[in-house]
C-alpha cells in the first residue's frame, strides 16, 4: 500500500513537471529520447573506449618514468644522467631535469575531468616505489611529473598525448552539435504542426464569438487538415441555419405584427372607455412579449463585431433606466472599449439594468478592466435580491422568481436568459452575487 501511494505521488509530481502545451509535450517526446541516446552513446564511448585507451597510455608513460628513475638510481653520475636525458628525449619524447636538494610540492591542482588524474595516479602508483607528484593542468601540451630521488627531485615533462587520449573532446563536441541540430530541426517541425492547430483553434474561437476568419485555410498534417475541413463544413451548416432562422423569424414577426397593428388602429378609432384602455394595455403587453420572444430566439442575428466605448453605452442604458424611475449612477473609464456586437450587447446590459431598476430605487453600473484580461460590467441594486441557491434558476428561460423579485407585468422571464446568452456568445458569461448595496449584483465578464 505504501508503494502504491509513493507511485501515485511520483506520478502526480511528474504530471506537474511535464509541459502543458502540445508544443512542449511534442518537443519533449522527440528531444528526450534523442538526448538520452546521445548521453548513452557518450557514456559507452568514455567507459568502453576512451578510458581504456587513456589507461593504456598512462601505463606506458608510467613505465617510461619508472625506467628513467631506475636508470638514474643505478648510476647517478653526471655523465650517465646526461646520456639518460638524451636517450629519453630522442626515443621517448621525455624532457628530464634534476633539481638537487628540492622536495616535492605540497599542493596539487586537479583536472576538471577527474578520470585523467585517476588513470595517471593509478599507473604511477603501480610502477613507482618512490614518492611522486604530478600536474596535468599547468601546461596545455605537457604533463609535469616529479619523483623524489636521493639527490633531490627528478622532473619529467611528457607530451600530453602520451598520457591521455586527447581527442575525446572532439567526440563530445560533435555529439553536442548533432544534438543541437536535431533539436532545432525538431522545434521547427513541431512548431509548424502546432501552428496549424493553433490557427484552427483561433478560427473556431472567433466563430464562436461571432467574428469571421476569412483568411483561415486548412493546412498542416493530414489529421489537422481533416479537422479543419470538418470545422469549415460545420461553420457553413451553422451559418445556413442562422440565415434560415433569421428569415423565418422576420416572416413570423411580420405576420404577428400585422394583426396587432390593425387592432391598435381599430382601438385608436374607437370611443375612449375603460375597456378600450385595458385592451390597449393588453396589446402593448402582447407586443412587448413578442419582442422578447423574438429577441431570445434570434440570438446573435449575424451582427458584426465592432469596437464600442463602454461608458457611452452604459450611460445610454442608464438614461433609459432613469426614465423608469430609478436613480442610476454610472462609473467607467471613458477610454475603456470592448469588441462586441453593439445591438445585442446593449440589449443584454439594458436587460440587466432595467431588471435592477424595476426592483430597486438605486442602481449602480460600473465598467472596468480585469486583471486577468478583458473587461467586466457590474450592475448593483438595493432591491430585495435573490436567494443564492436560486441564482442559476434565474437564468432559465421563462422562469419568473416572483417570490424573490416582484417582476412587473411586462416581464416574461427572458431578461437574464438573453443577457447570459449574449455574453456567452461573446466568449464571456454573466454571474450573480450579493450586492454591497443590499440587493442583487450582476457581473458581465468579457474576455480580452
Amino acid at each position: 500500500m505504501r508503494l502504491a501511494f509513493s507511485s501515485r505521488m511520483v506520478g502526480r509530481w511528474l504530471k506537474r513537471q511535464t509541459p502543458k502545451s502540445l508544443f512542449g509535450r511534442s518537443l519533449l517526446i522527440i528531444v528526450l529520447p534523442v538526448a538520452l541516446m546521445q548521453i548513452a552513446v557518450t557514456w559507452v564511448f568514455f567507459d568502453a573506449h576512451w578510458e581504456t585507451v587513456t589507461s593504456r597510455l598512462s601505463d606506458g608513460l608510467a613505465g617510461d618514468v619508472a625506467w628513467a628513475v631506475e636508470s638514474y638510481q643505478d648510476d647517478p653520475s653526471p655523465s650517465a644522467f646526461a646520456k639518460l636525458t638524451e636517450r629519453a628525449e630522442e626515443s621517448l619524447s621525455l624532457s628530464i631535469a634534476l633539481q638537487p636538494g628540492r622536495t616535492l610540492p605540497v599542493n596539487r591542482r586537479y583536472s576538471f575531468f577527474a578520470p585523467i588524474d585517476r588513470s595517471l595516479q593509478r599507473a604511477l602508483s603501480e610502477r613507482l616505489d618512490a614518492p611522486f607528484w604530478f600536474d596535468t593542468t599547468r601546461y596545455p601540451a605537457y604533463v609535469d611529473i616529479r619523483v623524489q630521488v636521493d639527490a633531490g627531485v627528478m622532473r619529467i615533462l611528457a607530451p600530453r598525448d602520451r598520457a591521455f587520449a586527447t581527442q575525446g573532446h572532439i567526440f563530445i563536441l560533435w555529439m553536442t552539435v548533432a544534438t543541437i541540430l536535431l533539436t532545432a530541426i525538431a522545434i521547427l517541425f513541431i512548431r509548424n504542426q502546432v501552428r496549424a492547430i493553433e490557427r484552427l483553434a483561433d478560427a473556431a474561437d472567433a466563430f464562436g464569438r461571432g467574428a469571421d476568419a476569412p483568411s483561415f485555410k486548412p493546412h498542416g498534417a493530414k489529421e489537422v487538415r481533416k479537422a479543419a475541413h470538418a470545422f469549415l463544413a460545420m461553420r457553413s451548416r451553422i451559418l445556413r441555419h442562422i440565415e434560415q432562422r433569421t428569415a423565418l423569424l422576420a416572416s413570423v414577426s411580420h405576420d404577428l405584427r400585422t394583426p396587432l397593428t390593425r387592432l391598435k388602429l381599430e382601438l385608436a378609432l374607437a370611443e375612449p372607455s375603460r375597456r378600450t384602455q385595458d385592451m390597449k394595455r393588453d396589446l402593448a403587453e402582447m407586443e412587448h412579449m413578442i419582442d422578447e420572444y423574438l429577441a431570445f430566439a434570434r440570438g446573435e442575428g449575424g451582427e458584426a463585431v465592432e469596437t464600442v466605448w463602454l461608458r457611452s453605452l452604459i450611460e445610454e442604458v442608464g438614461q433609459g433606466a432613469s426614465r423608469a424611475g430609478a436613480q442610476v449612477r454610472v462609473a467607467a473609464d471613458p477610454d475603456l472599449t470592448a469588441r462586441v456586437r453593439p445591438i445585442a450587447f446593449k440589449r443584454a446590459i439594458a436587460n440587466l439594468v432595467m431588471n435592477a431598476a424595476g426592483h430597486a430605487a438605486h442602481v449602480e453600473v460600473a465598467a472596468r478592466a480585469r486583471a486577468a484580461g478583458g473587461v467586466e460590467i457590474v450592475v448593483d441594486d438595493d432591491g430585495p435580491g435573490i436567494p443564492e441557491d436560486r441564482y442559476e434558476d434565474a437564468f432559465k428561460a421563462f422562469n419568473r422568481l416572483d417570490e424573490a423579485r416582484n417582476q412587473n407585468a411586462k416581464g416574461v422571464g427572458l431578461g437574464l436568459a438573453i443577457a447570459r446568452d449574449v455574453a456567452r456568445g461573446h466568449g464571456g458569461d454573466v454571474v450573480l452575487d450579493r450586492s454591497p448595496l443590499g440587493g442583487l449584483r450582476a457581473v458581465v465578464r468579457l474576455p480580452g
